[in-house]
């Protein structure tokens, strides 16, 4: 099976997978309106393999702070005609439908990046039935306000302690602990502290036994650090990467995929003390 072979494969890497970002949108907040034709989509995404990325993440409905949600039925037909232009192409599906993971799963989808942790009923027994993965994504609130004064106490407890029952909760439902990725949601209802705090406690998510995926790219909070625009963010998210990779994330998620794997490849080695 694909699905298979793809966690096989990424359980003997040596470094961090690298996830390329891939929104069919209109509205995504760094490459909305790009890749809308499934053409265009084809070849970025074959591109992103061709530069070191080991899955694409294919998402047709934007959560950027401030987006306005659309339903499943249009969120699928961005995303399926992409979906069967890369058959044989690792693939993971940015969604919070059901419905739509379900779809893209029978289309060859190995993977299901839920920024809601699996809130949809059905979600985590769909991902079950097809043997595939999941990841958990911890926010607070929904697109539109979740950026309006976030606060916690205690944000990093927080985070693990919902992340935690989430996957619980997944497998609960059958889907297997090893195939179950925790993200602690960079810049999804936080403040740049509360995203640096979590980047700083990576190894505490790290040592709750997942895998953890995390995403930094061209994010806001980048910006209230080096005062760059979205498109200047490159050189500030590849650190990003270079940290959360030695701090031991399993998986980043990112625009630029051959300076991320530069990156991951650099944490690996320092780790490894090998350079």
């Amino acid at each position: 099976m694909p699905e298979a072979a793809f966690f096989e494969g990424l359980r003997a890497r040596k470094h961090a997978l690298v996830m390329g970002v891939l929104n069919v949108t209109p509205d995504s907040f760094s490459d909305g309106g790009l890749f809308l034709e499934p053409a265009a989509a084809e070849e970025a995404a074959r591109r992103m393999v061709a530069e070191g990325a080991g899955i694409v993440d294919v998402g047709g409905e934007s959560t950027r702070p401030g987006a306005d949600p659309i339903s499943p039925a249009e969120e699928r037909k961005r995303v399926l005609p992409v979906l069967e232009r890369l058959r044989g192409v690792p693939v993971s599906v940015d969604t919070r439908h059901t419905e739509t993971a379900e779809e893209a799963l029978r289309a060859g989808a190995v993977l299901i990046n839920d920024v809601t942790a699996g809130e949809s009923p059905g979600m985590f027994e769909a991902v079950a039935s097809h043997a595939a993965g999941l990841v958990l994504m911890h926010k607070r609130g929904e697109p539109g306000t979740m950026q309006r004064d976030p606060h916690y106490d205690d944000v990093v407890g927080e985070v693990e302690a919902y992340l935690l029952d989430r996957a619980a909760a997944a497998e609960r439902a059958g889907v297997p602990r090893k195939r179950i990725f925790l993200d602690p949601g960079i810049g999804f209802g936080k403040t740049v502290d509360h995203s640096l705090a979590l980047l700083h406690a990576l190894p505490r998510l790290v040592a709750c036994g997942y895998p953890v995926l995390v995403g930094t790219s061209r994010k806001s909070f980048l910006e209230t650090i080096t005062r760059r625009p979205v498109d200047e963010r490159r050189d500030a998210t590849t650190a990003t990467v270079a940290l959360s990779a030695y701090l031991g994330a399993a998986v980043v998620r990112v625009h630029d995929v051959a300076p991320a794997l530069d990156a991951v490849r650099i944490a690996a080695g320092w780790v490894g003390g090998k350079l």
